[in-house]
């Protein structure tokens, strides 16, 4: 996943497998608050909150009911971010009197969205008690609200973004620290170098084994000479009688 346009990645705070063991640890601190989690309603706030609070619910004991909180309408800057902003709705399965409901949500900042979720919250009825579960604590708060249950605090600069990385919806496991810059730029790839010709290879022809290697002298060039004359032969002198 590519970071948004602006920023670039300074480091990562959670591989897949911290990831997956800060979810069980949070669990762990759920249910020793709250042994009996059958009756709990974890609701989790669009968008990276929904999955976080399905795999939370996965390693309670007993499974609780989950729901989805959509907190667009009643975010204090909804005149501010879009004409018509998109909505992807809210769903409350079962009736909120009287429960114990954990919201959940990736990255607690400044609050505001959290206190969107209470306001929506209690529109629908009136629970026993809320509580608040998040991934991330980066700080910078707005307003005096603080997580029951925390992953990891993270200290921030203002300007930075913490962005939580899902496999659902963002094909990866991991937890980012984006500073404000440009993507860093791949370097450029060298040219490849110019083919050189193949040099004739040497072949040598090496003797069986046991062996020793004959060498054979050329032929040596026989110069043209005049050809000699017969000797002709001696006959001894006739004796006279």
């Amino acid at each position: 996943m590519t970071p948004p346009r602006g920023f670039r990645e300074r480091l990562c705070l959670m591989d897949a497998a911290r990831l997956d063991r800060t979810l069980s640890r949070m669990a762990a601190e759920i249910c020793e608050r709250h042994p009996d989690t059958a009756r709990l309603l974890l609701v989790g706030v669009h968008t990276r909150g929904v999955p976080l609070a399905e795999r939370l619910a996965a390693r309670l004991p007993a499974r609780p009911v989950v729901g989805s909180l959509d907190i667009t309408l009643y975010r204090d800057d909804l005149t501010t971010i879009a004409p018509h902003p998109l909505t992807r709705g809210t769903a409350i399965p079962v009736a909120i009197d009287g429960r114990v409901v954990i919201v959940v949500d990736d990255v607690l900042f400044t609050g505001r969205t959290v206190r969107a979720a209470l306001d929506e919250l209690v529109d629908f009825g009136r629970p026993a008690r809320i509580e608040l579960a998040v991934l991330c604590d980066r700080g910078h708060r707005e307003l005096p609200i603080r997580a029951d249950y925390v992953g990891e605090t993270v200290t921030t600069a203002r300007e930075e973004i913490v962005e939580v990385r899902l496999s659902a919806q963002d094909g990866e496991e991991s937890v980012w620290l984006l500073e404000p810059g440009p993507a860093p730029v791949a370097p450029p790839q060298p040219a490849p170098a110019p083919e050189l010709p193949k040099a004739p290879q040497l072949v040598v022809h090496r003797p069986a084994a046991g062996k020793a290697p004959v060498k054979k002298a050329p032929a040596a060039k026989k110069a043209a000479r005049p050809a000699r004359p017969a000797a002709r032969k001696k006959t001894a002198p006739r004796r006279k009688r």
